[in-house]
């Protein structure tokens, strides 16, 4: 689902900036408050996982197109919604200036569609209450019900959400060729489907987890509840850390080349024999703006490995490569985000200290 710059005008995309922005301010605000030792270790590998989970695009049978994993509920049930929020950004961004994923311009946009959904809306209106409720019981079974239930409701809720706001974001744009209708029609079938596999991800991921190391999940005492789990703390990490290096260095090579949900929709799947959709044309489409072709000169010299591949070369080496270096980039602006956090939470401890000492 990741927008392209043709695809939004320069005044909906600077707006997108500030609502992601101001959704990034609170996270990082609210981040400094968790002293949670083992986030800084999670963040990274989770962000890591979801970066190479990215890359795996699935097949929707019967459709031509394909989908691929946001993350957003994942990180935001074992990260909580600000952390998994800013580690969402992380992945976006690496993606967006390394890899030529998704346009510049268009980030605000990808972060608010892709992120601030799954993060906070599944979190908050999903993921926590249905944590907190007696669904299915009390027992370790009805738990673990509950976290496939919240996962697959979750994934399919907020990706329709992200779906709709981009069929949104580009009729304000003014891009007649893509009437609302017609566009929403295409849009929210084909990203219930995807959000369906992705809830199904999402729930063996965590089912992993819950069974690994229970206390590693949000909204759930895994003390008063007399859960233990089969696993270390410190092997449940390496377990996720080697998941991240082998879908990104390894299963990345056999992702489906079908178009995503996004792209199916613009521009059809004829070639495969399947309807050709709306059938913009892929070179030329949407609105051009100055401001597109400045963050695509940005994006050009930034980009190491546009399309996760060696510049000038059809090598698959180079897929593994992106998978690999993506994952490793991504962990460790997720360890200097937790860095960060320590520290202002440190001088705002030092600070504290020292007012009740004059006091």
């Amino acid at each position: 689902m990741h927008m392209a710059d043709a695809l939004l005008a320069p005044a909906v995309a600077a707006t997108m900036y500030v609502a992601s922005g101001a959704a990034a301010g609170v996270s990082i605000h609210n981040l400094k408050k968790d002293d949670d030792p083992q986030k800084l270790p999670v963040m990274a590998v989770t962000a890591a996982v979801v970066f190479a989970g990215q890359m795996i695009n699935y097949t929707i049978p019967g459709t031509g197109s394909s989908g691929h994993m946001c993350g957003g509920m994942l990180l935001s049930a074992l990260l909580g919604p600000y952390a998994g929020f800013l580690s969402m950004i992380v992945v976006l961004a690496i993606q967006c200036l390394f890899f030529a994923d998704g346009g510049l311009m268009a980030l605000g946009a990808n972060i608010w569609n892709m992120a601030f959904y799954g993060c906070f809306v599944g979190y908050f209106l999903i993921w926590k209450p249905i944590m907190h409720s007696r669904w299915f019981g009390e027992d370790r079974s009805a738990i673990r019900k509950r976290i496939i239930c919240a996962s697959i409701l979750g994934c399919i809720i907020t990706l329709q959400l992200g779906a709709f706001s981009v069929v949104l974001e580009t009729s304000l744009s003014g891009i007649t060729e893509l009437p609302f209708k017609v566009f929403l029609g295409l849009m929210q079938p084909i990203h219930l489907a995807i959000g369906l596999v992705e809830g199904l991800i999402t729930a063996a991921i965590l089912s992993f987890v819950f069974e690994s190391r229970p206390e590693m999940l949000r909204e759930i005492d895994a003390a008063a509840s007399g859960l233990e789990g089969k696993r270390s703390f410190k092997t449940t990490v390496a377990i996720l850390a080697i998941i991240a290096v082998v879908v990104g260095g390894g299963l990345s090579l056999f992702a489906s080349g079908n178009p995503d949900g996004l792209e199916w929709a613009l521009f059809g799947n004829a070639d495969g024999g399947y309807s050709a959709n709306m059938g913009l044309d892929e070179e030329n489409y949407g609105v051009s703006s100055n401001a597109a072709d400045t963050a695509e000169r940005i994006q050009e010299k930034t980009s190491i490995l546009p399309d996760y591949a060696f510049p000038d070369s059809d090598s698959p080496a180079g897929t593994s490569v992106s998978g690999i270096v993506g994952s490793l980039i991504v962990a460790g602006v997720a360890i200097v985000i937790c860095f960060i956090g320590g520290f202002f939470r440190k001088k705002n401890r030092n600070n504290k200290s020292g007012v009740e000492s004059k006091v």
